[in-house]
């Protein structure tokens, strides 16, 4: 009879990870309690954020899904640290099927080097399967980001299967209506914005641990766009009309009046002006 079998068929009651061997016990989750991830992870660069992923940070060889209502609403304010992280270990950063063309500029400035991003423009599902799966398997990036908005359950079993030999990260980004649907990745996160100033608000679907009722505020803005945000606006000054001239040069255009100027008074200033 096998282990699993063993316990299938033991007493509820006596399984329990005191009750397994050593090697057994650390492979045992349970559900009220922080799971540990087997592989290195890197830090989001979120403080309240690590707090609440299993062992601190984006696991690696590992899916992790982002699901968005519209794709473009946050995800680069929130991978960006953790990408220019790897960056400036001598990593890369893999694009696939991305919906908008990135920034480049911006992305240096949050130390996302231009040179270590590489996008592959697929359109088609099949196509940004298949290309998602070959960087995987290729193990020559550092962090892949695919855009799968059509992916169904099995694709996303193959492709954390695949994931799990990638050492790197590894994103995909999925609409929001499937956040109900069954899943392997073992993190899930929904992304959306808050009221303004529009900060980032992380919903935790899925985790090795406790669910979370609550989502994780985080008010993070690129370099730049944090201190035009937070700078205080001058006041504007006053729109009031100039002071009717005393004295108008001949050469100079009478500016409009609000109020009807009866002809007699045009024609006495004429008269001035000519004397």
């Amino acid at each position: 009879m096998s282990t699993l079998q063993f316990l299938v068929h033991a007493d509820r009651s006596a399984i329990t990870p005191a009750a397994l061997p050593p090697h057994l016990a650390a492979l045992v989750w349970q559900g009220e309690a922080m799971g540990h991830h087997q592989a290195h992870v890197v830090a989001s660069g979120h403080a309240a954020l690590d707090a609440v992923l299993p062992d601190g940070g984006w696991p690696c060889q590992s899916l992790t899904e982002i699901l968005q209502a519209q794709a473009g609403l946050g995800e680069w304010r929130l991978l960006a640290p953790a990408l220019a992280r790897l960056v400036a270990q001598g990593g890369s950063v893999l694009l696939v099927g991305a919906p908008q063309l990135p920034y480049l500029p911006a992305l240096a400035r949050e130390g996302v080097r231009a040179d270590r991003v590489i996008r592959i423009d697929a359109e088609g599902a099949a196509e940004r399967l298949w290309a998602t799966e070959q960087a995987l398997k290729a193990h020559c990036v550092t962090a892949v980001l695919s855009w799968l908005p059509q992916a169904r359950a099995e694709q996303i079993r193959r492709l954390q299967a695949c994931a799990g030999r990638h050492p790197g990260l590894f994103f995909a980004f999925r609409p929001a209506r499937v956040a109900q649907e069954s899943s392997a990745a073992p993190l899930r996160l929904h992304l959306t914005l808050g009221p303004c100033p529009h900060p980032l608000e992380v919903h935790v679907i899925k985790r090795r641990g406790p669910l979370l009722a609550e989502p994780i505020v985080l008010p993070h803005w690129p370099l730049g766009v944090a201190d035009l945000w937070h700078s205080p606006a001058s006041p504007a000054p006053p729109q009031t009309p100039p002071p009717f001239p005393a004295i108008v040069p001949r050469h100079a255009s009478l500016p409009p009046t609000p109020r009807t100027v009866p002809h007699a008074e045009l024609d006495g200033l004429a008269a001035r002006l000519e004397a």
